[in-house]
């Protein structure tokens, strides 16, 4: 047994999790009874008005006395319901468990046994592919490559939300108080020793999940978290200033010349070249405005954010 106390977090996101989780408990209560010193529940409601008092009564009081039960006032994105479980986490070990893999409640052992073993802070689950409907993989595969391409984390497009954290992770995890979170790369950010156990259980996508609020999810983390948008500007801003010399070349030419850069002939109008070439001056000059804007709004956001500058792993003295 080990001398460890450990947090179990659990978010019931749908109403078919509330019917499995008397099965939940009791299953996750027998590894962690025998493997643990002591533990607790921390089940978050996020289903108003949805009765989850009456699944756990019948269960035995040693379980009961266990869990800690919070239920939210509204419906919330999934990654601040996770975050409000792990605000109220007194564990030295914290242990995000999906109902995906209640059925292998000895997982939550293999966790702790890995980051025990392997020194490490954080631990979770790695899919070996994602099961997801061929009109999305595009999308996924355009997202994760953004996020690979444009941001300095290292965020694991295969990973699931199952995982174990040390004491000192949550609380670094917890000082980043971010309104718009989204905990992959959160946890990157935080940093710290990870590692992962590979399952055979694919990585669902919710199907009962909208599209349009994964969208949204995907967008916001391009957004917080990546320079993607801010180097398309400056994407813009480069082909506008070729455009701008094409447009110009070929105004000219077509007034000394009669031809144009692709060989046509024309005769231009009186003052044509003057308003071809303003309005290609003024289209370089808008993209040149929007990408220095771009430059200050993003200094903005990420000092109205206030992340650490630094996060303190240990201190040792000699």
């Amino acid at each position: 047994m080990y001398n460890s106390f450990l947090s179990v977090v659990c978010v019931l996101q749908q109403p078919q999790e509330v019917r499995k989780l008397p099965a939940y408990l009791q299953q996750l209560h027998e590894q962690l009874r025998r493997n643990f010193s002591d533990y607790e529940f921390i089940l978050v409601n996020n289903l108003p008005g949805m009765e989850v008092a009456s699944e756990i009564e019948p269960l035995p009081d040693e379980l009961k006395h266990n869990i800690y039960m919070l239920n939210l006032s509204r419906t919330t994105n999934k990654n601040h319901a996770i975050l409000a479980g792990l605000d109220r986490s007194n564990g030295d070990y914290t242990l995000i468990f999906e109902f995906d893999f209640a059925e292998q409640p000895e997982l939550a052992v293999r966790l702790f046994e890995a980051s025990r073993e392997q020194n490490c802070d954080i631990v979770y689950l790695r899919a070996k592919q994602r099961q997801v409907g061929i009109g999305f993989r595009p999308f996924y595969q355009l997202f994760y490559a953004i996020m690979r391409r444009y941001s300095s984390l290292q965020v694991d497009e295969l990973a699931h939300n199952t995982r174990i954290i040390s004491r000192r992770a949550l609380n670094s995890l917890l000082r980043l108080r971010e309104n718009l979170r989204y905990m992959k790369a959160i946890y990157s950010i935080v940093g710290y020793p990870t590692t992962f156990l590979e399952t055979d259980a694919p990585l669902n996508s919710r199907e009962e999940e909208p599209f349009t609020e994964r969208f949204r999810t995907s967008l916001m983390a391009i957004t917080s978290f990546t320079t993607f948008l801010r180097s398309l500007l400056l994407w813009i801003f480069l082909f506008s200033l070729v455009f701008l010399l094409g447009v110009i070349v070929n105004a000219l030419k077509v007034k000394f010349t009669g031809v144009d850069l692709f060989g046509s002939t024309g005769e231009p109008f009186s003052g044509w070249t003057f308003l071809v070439v303003l309005i290609a001056v003024f289209f370089a000059t808008t993209c040149l405005n929007l990408y220095i804007m771009s430059i200050y709004l993003s200094n903005i956001y990420n000092e109205i954010k206030q992340r650490p500058l630094y996060i303190i792993e240990s201190i040792k003295r000699f």
